[in-house]
């Protein structure tokens, strides 16, 4: 049985109320998802071991840190070999400025979402961990200017609400 066929309604509650403050006491969220504490624990340990819950973080804020530059560097390789692209995977894995890195379909071959303190910062990153790579062919960068949105909370919510829709109301 898969974990998504495990989860009821109270476990989705649970979810999205975890993924806005982890920090909460289990009395605070048993009382915010309508349980009483013994379940409520019973469930969040259940989600932990079923591994729909990875772990607890705590979200720092990177310009507070002095993270000012957030990059998005799209890299192709030269080529789809397992060396090359096992030693490029290699670096993004080791290099603590790379946050995230997605392998794609379509023009790119990577997508990494890189911070670093300064623009000469990342022109150092590029340089001296990526561009000396044989297997990178080109990197493309975008450099972020503002933040209309961001959140790590996923929209969990049950699978058989997302596809309902509302009755067509009767007019006159």
């Amino acid at each position: 049985m898969s974990a998504m066929t495990a989860l009821d309604e109270s476990d989705f509650r649970i979810l999205a109320v975890l993924q806005q403050d982890a920090s909460l006491t289990n009395r605070a969220l048993a009382k915010l998802v309508g349980l009483s504490p013994a379940p409520c624990l019973r469930r969040t340990q259940r989600l932990a071991e079923l591994g729909v819950v990875r772990r607890y973080v705590a979200l720092v804020d990177r310009e507070k840190i002095g993270l000012n530059v957030q990059a998005l560097a799209f890299v192709t390789l030269e080529n789809h070999k397992a060396g090359p692209a096992r030693q490029f995977e290699g670096v993004v894995q080791r290099r603590h400025e790379v946050l995230e890195c997605l392998r794609l379909s379509g023009a790119f071959d990577y997508l990494l979402r890189v911070v670093v303190p300064s623009m000469a910062a990342y022109s150092a990153f590029l340089d001296q961990h990526l561009l000396s790579l044989a297997a990178v062919r080109s990197v493309n960068s975008s450099f972020e200017l503002g933040v209309l949105k961001e959140t790590t909370a996923l929209p969990v919510v049950r699978p058989s609400a997302r596809t309902r829709t509302a009755a067509p109301r009767r007019v006159g």
